[in-house]
């Protein structure tokens, strides 16, 4: 990224803070691995269980209920197989799982694996125009049969619009019942509160290279009452529900970027925030029929993220639009990255009832802690002539 770029893209990925590039490179020009028993892998262990207090403490859990993952798609696909798989060894006729038809491809994918080689029965709770679920949908599906239910998942935000999902109330509906609740709240944590232990929810994900630390790795924060199958074996390094050699460094740059994101997420999202209604009110001032998708903006942290920002562009086609901008210097996106350049609409906008037409036209900008008023001034300065050029290629088709 040089000098001239503006980044609007940080829900994909966000540049490292100075403390966890800082911590993770200390920890690179040292010896040991965790599991071994001198002092080399005695002094490892021990910055690794400090890294593993320090994101307990910022995310209101226990220590022990911290395990280290390689990121989201990893904890997101532990949670889900791994409760399925406990849960129905249990009791064969917990098959069904319920989730909601906006969460991201990491459960998703996961869920119609299971549905297709495991004997799980999938049902996805709808959402509204803002991509809210429905809360009563998702009550009337736990109550239809909560004896036949094996877990719930439902993220804490959507990444492609920002919608804060009633997580803790589906949480106490699903606790009458037994029922446990992962939520994966990549998008979540650094932007908005997010406490483990208030929650009620039963599995958390997170990952680092969202709110400023490394990529590869991440966690899933799991009650010890939960029990998990594991996924990969091996050494057991991870409560036995996730072998492999510890990545310390990038878990000590994990765990100093989960910490400074946690400690500035007020500020951040009154900062972020206050960029964010500014790029969404300019841009639908200087574009013509442009608006915005999800929640309202007001008030702050209600029901949106106040980083995300997604917008339509009727007339354009989303991926030419990208690329105008991003000739121009902005760089921003048409919604998750793992799903860059397949050529079919959002399943996200889809669900909140757009046409196949409609869900092309949009994109998504997303701030983050690098982000600057000029950037959102180049950005306001840049889409009204790729927007013109952009909708002029569509009439010449």
């Amino acid at each position: 990224m040089n000098a001239r770029t503006v980044y609007l893209d940080h829900a994909a990925t966000t540049p490292m803070a100075s403390a966890a590039i800082e911590a993770m490179t200390a920890e690179l020009a040292l010896v040991g691995n965790a599991s071994s028993l001198h002092a080399s892998g005695r002094r490892a262990r021990r910055v690794l269980e400090e890294s593993r207090e320090r994101i307990a403490a910022a995310l209101g859990s226990r220590p022990g209920e911290v395990v280290f993952t390689s990121g989201g798609t990893e904890a997101d696909n532990l949670a889900l197989k791994g409760a399925y798989w406990a849960r129905r060894g249990q009791d064969p006729a917990r098959t069904r799982i319920l989730a909601s038809t906006v969460e991201h491809h990491a459960v998703l994918d996961p869920l119609h694996w299971l549905e297709s080689t495991e004997g799980a029965q999938v049902e996805l709770v709808a959402c509204d125009a803002t991509g809210l679920i429905d809360l009563a949908a998702m009550k009337e599906a736990i109550e239809r049969d909560p004896a036949s239910v094996a877990l719930i998942s439902v993220m804490w935000a959507n990444n492609e619009v920002g919608t804060l999902q009633p997580v803790a109330e589906i949480a106490a509906i699903a606790a009458e019942y037994g029922i446990p609740v992962h939520s994966d709240a990549v998008q979540a944590v650094g932007s908005v509160p997010v406490d483990f232990a208030t929650s009620g929810v039963d599995a958390l994900s997170l990952t680092g290279h969202k709110l400023g630390g490394p990529v590869g790795a991440g966690a899933l924060v799991v009650r010890r009452e939960l029990e998990l199958t594991a996924l990969v074996h091996g050494g057991g390094q991870e409560r036995d529900v996730r072998s492999g050699t510890h990545a310390t460094a990038a878990i000590v740059g994990f765990a100093a970027a989960v910490e400074l994101a946690v400690k500035e997420q007020e500020a951040y999202a009154t900062r972020v925030g206050a960029l964010r209604d500014q790029l969404v009110e300019q841009v639908l001032a200087v574009v013509p029929n442009s608006h915005l998708n999800g929640p309202a903006l007001a008030p702050l942290g209600r029901h949106r993220l106040p980083n995300n920002a997604q917008i339509a562009f009727p007339g354009c086609e989303g991926d030419s639009l990208l690329m105008l901008l991003d000739a121009a210097g902005v760089e921003c996106s048409t919604g998750a990255a793992c799903s860059a350049g397949v050529p079919q609409a959002s399943h996200v906008l889809l669900a909140m009832g757009q046409s196949d037409e409609q869900a092309r036209s949009s994109l998504r900008f997303s701030l983050g802690h690098t982000t600057t008023a000029e950037d959102v001034d180049r950005l306001v300065a840049a889409i009204g002539p790729a927007v013109e050029r952009g909708r002029a290629a569509g009439l010449q088709r």
